[in-house]
């Protein structure tokens, strides 16, 4: 029962939203987790487990998709979906168990289940190189106004209040006296929260930056014929007709941004690569190239996936290096153990790729500094820029055409829209099969393409707005509202 609860609560996640069926399924569990406290804790932890394993498996059902490109690695899809759900749930096992023991203690389950699983999220986000997808934070994504709240305390805090708000009806309802009223004044706090949010958006329309034009670039190109070797030739042809299709504006095009791993081929490397390229850009313009790149033409040299950034010669200005790798995907963890059981990575490579430095803020010709992130580094809340200097915008690129018209390219989406809100300032985004999209400093879309189309995007950049309380306390009111919290949770249990 408890497994499929936890699938159920995956419609709450985008493009779905149905947000309102935590206020049903949360209450649930907890009523059948209260009534086997007396069980050993192992068995709490199994609970916690399950309940986990079923959300994952629902919520992740998405990355099966990639092991359909390339017909030879569909054997590995139930090993790596329902491993890697196994593997979350664990989190989730582990706050179930920490939640009983508070509970015996006589802490009201409604509030310390909520603490520990937001605290289980924050571990799965930052251990084991992190992975902080499909978090009860972006739920917020179809709840309105409530998503201003992550410029105050980011997806993490927004965890712990979703937890919250879909807990305290179950506290309504079985507490008595004060512990009841603070049930009602969580619930009371949900409108409150969307009625500031609704307020927030109306005080801030969105501006836009009048010397910046950009051209998204989405080619559409079939995952399974992209890195097919008599291909790149018509792949290059496309992205260059798109590059070179006259302004819909009326307005010249000052940027141009093309998807992760554009090109299938070293572009910055082929120097007729880069004179075809050179030829179709006009004076001025600048293109922020997802492309795969080597330090150096060694054949043993070290290979990066990135983002060039080029002047109108075609020559590289400077450069990005995406540091957050995809586990499986650009390499493979314990490959020494995995590899020789036949498991492989799914990025055609010559190897695996190595991480950059780091998050980062480069200064982009004519459109101030911005914050680059390349495909999965957007779920990271920090990983989409440097602190300082503080971003004017966001670049993100992405090859989302592994996953097809699964839920997978809207919930990627979804976590770009709350980096922007959480450190107010625009975000733009090339996808190779969209969704290719710009967003505003509030989470807004001012365009979002269609899944699986082919176009090239003439848009205008919106501008960023004041620094947001999130961006500048570093996360710290999630700590603060844990430790509130636990301690509702102490006064309550004494009175």
């Amino acid at each position: 029962m408890v497994f499929i609860l936890g699938a159920a609560a995956a419609l709450a996640l985008p493009p779905t939203n149905f947000w309102w069926l935590l206020a049903l399924i949360v209450p649930a569990v907890l009523s059948l987790f209260q009534a086997q406290q007396a069980k050993p804790l192992f068995k709490q932890f199994l609970f916690g487990w399950l309940f986990g394993f079923g959300f994952f498996l629902a919520a992740l059902h998405w990355i099966g998709y990639a092991f359909f490109v390339d017909a030879s690695d569909i054997w590995m899809m139930p090993f790596a979906l329902s491993g890697l759900s196994a593997f979350l749930a664990l989190y989730w096992g582990l706050a179930f168990a920490v939640a009983s023991k508070l509970a015996a203690r006589g802490h009201p389950l409604w509030t310390c289940l909520p603490i520990c699983l937001a605290l289980a999220e924050w571990l799965r986000g930052n251990l084991f190189t992190g992975f902080p997808w499909a978090v009860f934070g972006q739920m917020v994504d179809g709840m309105g106004g409530v998503a201003q709240l992550a410029s105050v305390c980011g997806m993490t805090g927004l965890t712990l209040l979703v937890w919250l708000w879909a807990a305290a009806p179950f506290g309504l309802w079985n507490e008595r006296g004060v512990a009841r009223i603070a049930a009602a004044l969580v619930i009371i706090s949900l409108p409150a929260a969307y009625g500031y949010g609704e307020w927030r958006l109306a005080q801030n329309p969105t501006q836009y930056n009048a010397d910046v034009m950009l051209r998204l670039v989405q080619p559409n190109i079939n995952q399974n014929e992209k890195w097919q070797a008599g291909n790149a030739r018509a792949i290059y042809d496309r992205l260059l007709q798109l590059t070179a299709a006259p302004s819909t504006t009326g307005k010249p095009i000052t940027h141009i941004i093309w998807p992760e791993a554009s090109v299938p081929f070293l572009i910055d490397e082929s120097a007729q690569g880069r004179a075809e390229l050179a030829a179709v850009m006009q004076p001025g313009q600048t293109l922020l190239a997802g492309a795969v790149r080597r330090a150096s033409p060694s054949p043993d040299a070290p290979y990066y996936t990135s983002i060039l950034m080029m002047n109108d010669k075609a020559e590289v200005i400077t450069h990005y290096d995406k540091w957050r790798l995809v586990p499986g995907g650009e390499f493979l963890p314990l490959e020494w153990a995995l590899a020789p059981l036949g498991f492989r990575r799914l990025v055609n490579a010559p190897e695996s790729f190595t991480p950059g430095d780091g998050a980062k803020t480069l200064a982009v010709p004519g459109a101030g500094n911005a914050g680059f992130s390349i495909c999965y580094e957007a779920i990271f809340p920090g990983a989409v820029a440097a602190a300082n200097p503080r971003p004017d915008w966001l670049v993100n690129v992405t090859n989302d055409g592994w996953f097809g018209t699964s839920t997978g390219p809207y919930q990627h989406l979804a976590m770009l829209r709350l980096r922007a809100i959480e450190l107010g300032v625009p975000a733009a985004r090339a996808a190779n099969t969209g969704i290719s999209a710009v967003i505003d400093p509030l989470g807004r879309m001012t365009f979002k393409s269609q899944l699986n189309a082919i176009g090239s995007y003439d848009l205008a950049l919106p501008s960023p707005v004041a620094d947001t309380v999130y961006a500048k306390t570093n996360g710290i009111l999630f700590i603060i509202l844990v430790l509130l919290l636990f301690l509702v949770g102490e006064f309550l249990r004494r009175y």
